[in-house]
């Protein structure tokens, strides 16, 4: 019998016409707790797939106008982080994104990178390369109870310091930076500030002008509920021509006048995209975006916030130790903890088998139930933990 706590947020409902199990049928079978890993896919983003196979199929290119969809999901991905639609470009992946500015910044010896020593390995890996490449440092804070603290972060910066790579929630332990917060320091220090925003765009506000962001990378297969191959990288306007591209055949302003070769790259953030899109990716994206976008982002992360507090509080109710930061403003979707007593590998393993998905990341176990989900959800979780 699991108490609730009577301490955490109310749960806001869903709307009344939003039937879980149809947009959701992964919840027939399975309750989910991984979206900071691999998400199901929405319904509406399963249905863009299968438009754009029947279209393929049946007519080629002919009859889908797939790239002028493409285009409003450009203005969509815009709207969700709100940049403006030619600071967008599609890439493969996250690692796409933030490998767009290791590679394309003109680098000078000396020059500094701070990030922390708990990023995902897609923004550890282009900052080293960097710092092998040209010379340059970087530099990676360490953890200390589950958070990194934001004055130990400006107290790293140096007269060298080029710019902080972050991850505006980090993966493991689900600490959220306050981005706003560093945004303002690196933009009144002339500090560019690129972030890693793929456990936070789908679930929290993300707002690249008020944060103050210069780049931001995010694939589609986490939070924003799309399919793995198909995500957004955002570059600030008047940084556009600061990185040096990719070349291909898409980059240039007549692109589809094949025969007539005119070097001259475009001024947006298409100029990142070298060469033909996935589109089945990115229509599902679309469609999972506008899903997120119908339900408000406020009403997502409110949701979110009430099932990971509830989770938490009834944590400690069965002594198990929490290791995210539950403090206001840096609490995100992932709830990190540890058994004091259980083997992991086996609690994850006799969960699978009740079918309830949870993960172990470094050495903690992680939960990261999405909107759609219930109290009823998370009570099923926590009554299948050894206690």
């Amino acid at each position: 019998m699991i108490n609730t706590p009577h301490n955490c947020p109310p749960l806001p409902p869903l709307p009344a016409n939003f039937n879980v199990a149809e947009e959701f049928p992964i919840t027939r079978n399975w309750t989910f707790f991984n979206h900071a890993g691999v998400a199901p896919i929405s319904a509406r983003a399963a249905r863009a797939i299968e438009r754009f196979a029947q279209e393929a199929r049946d007519d080629s290119y002919l009859s889908g106008r797939w790239y002028h969809k493409i285009e409003l999901v450009r203005k969509l991905a815009a709207e969700f982080i709100h940049a403006h639609p030619e600071e967008i470009s599609f890439v493969k992946n996250t690692s796409e994104g933030i490998a767009f500015v290791a590679n394309g910044l003109d680098w000078k010896p000396g020059d500094e990178i701070i990030s922390t020593a708990v990023e995902y390995p897609s923004n550890v890996y282009p900052w080293m390369d960097v710092a092998q490449r040209h010379s340059a440092k970087h530099i990676m804070l360490p953890e200390a109870d589950g958070r990194i603290d934001r004055q130990s972060l400006f107290d790293a910066i140096t007269p060298r310091t080029r710019m902080i790579a972050l991850s505006h929630v980090e993966y493991a332990s689900g600490f959220r930076h306050d981005i706003a917060a560093i945004g303002q320091f690196c933009r009144s220090h002339d500090i560019l500030l690129c972030i890693d925003g793929i456990q936070a765009c789908g679930v929290l506000p993300v707002d690249v002008q008020a944060m103050n962001i210069d780049f931001l990378s995010a694939d589609g297969h986490k939070w924003l509920l799309g399919p793995e191959g198909a995500g957004i990288f955002y570059c600030r306007k008047e940084l556009l021509l600061s990185l040096r591209p990719e070349i291909g055949w898409m980059n240039v302003i007549n692109a589809s006048d094949y025969g007539h070769y005119d070097f001259t790259l475009r001024a947006d953030a298409r100029r990142f995209e070298c060469g033909s899109h996935n589109i089945p990716g990115v229509l599902a994206l679309g469609a999972s975006m506008q899903l997120l976008l119908d339900m408000g982002i406020e009403t997502v992360t409110q949701r979110v916030m009430a099932l990971t507090a509830h989770l938490c509080a009834c944590l400690e109710q069965k002594d198990y130790a929490i290791i995210s930061s539950r403090r206001p403003n840096e609490t995100s979707g992932i709830v990190s903890f540890k058994s004091r007593r259980y083997n992991h590998s086996e609690i994850i393993s006799n969960l699978e088998k009740q079918k309830i998905i949870l993960v172990e990341r470094e050495g903690r176990l992680r939960a990261s139930p999405h909107f759609y989900q219930s109290i009823d959800d998370i009570n099923r979780l926590v009554a299948a933990l050894p206690s």
